[in-house]
């Protein structure tokens, strides 16, 4: 659709303001071919608003919703990953921080001629284990003994 057309649907329409609706008036005096343009458009306008508009039956709604019921449910995609892929991307990656620490090694120069390792092993334990931590220790082993006994007691019922 053309520029001139699209002002003249407006134009039929009533959506120009004053000074744009006043330049097509002057355009359709002025051009003869324009004026049959806008003479046609204006007959299809009219063409339309006569027209009745069908409106779809009472069960329409119905009819379409038993029609979409009927159709199978959508099932989720199940893929099977190959796991051997897996394993070749861990793989090649594996070897391959191996061959650079490897590299690093090979071409770095140590020397531990003057290595000297002299730690201060004074800890006092008795500041840090108080029996409030050996309960709270035990009390936590307690639970994740609990949690495991749970685990195997489910696996062993789910199995049979």
């Amino acid at each position: 659709m053309n520029t001139i057309e699209q002002q003249l649907w407006d134009y039929i329409d009533g959506n120009l303001d004053a000074t744009q609706a006043k330049a097509i008036e002057e355009k359709i005096n002025a051009d003869a071919e324009i004026k049959i343009r806008y003479e046609e458009l204006l007959n299809l306008n009219l063409a339309f608003e006569e027209m009745e508009l069908d409106e779809p039956s009472m069960s329409f709604t119905r009819n379409v919703m038993e029609s979409v019921a009927l159709e199978p449910a959508p099932t989720t995609l199940k893929t099977k990953v190959n796991k051997n892929i897996i394993y070749t991307i861990g793989g090649f990656f594996v070897i391959s921080l191996m061959a650079m620490f490897g590299y690093v090694l090979y071409k770095s120069n140590l020397q531990l001629s003057n290595f000297d390792l002299d730690l201060n092993v004074n800890f006092n334990w008795d500041k840090y284990i108080t029996p409030t931590t050996v309960y709270c220790f035990l009390f936590a082993d307690l639970v994740i003994g609990l949690v495991f006994l749970d685990h195997l007691m489910r696996k062993k019922t789910t199995h049979k």
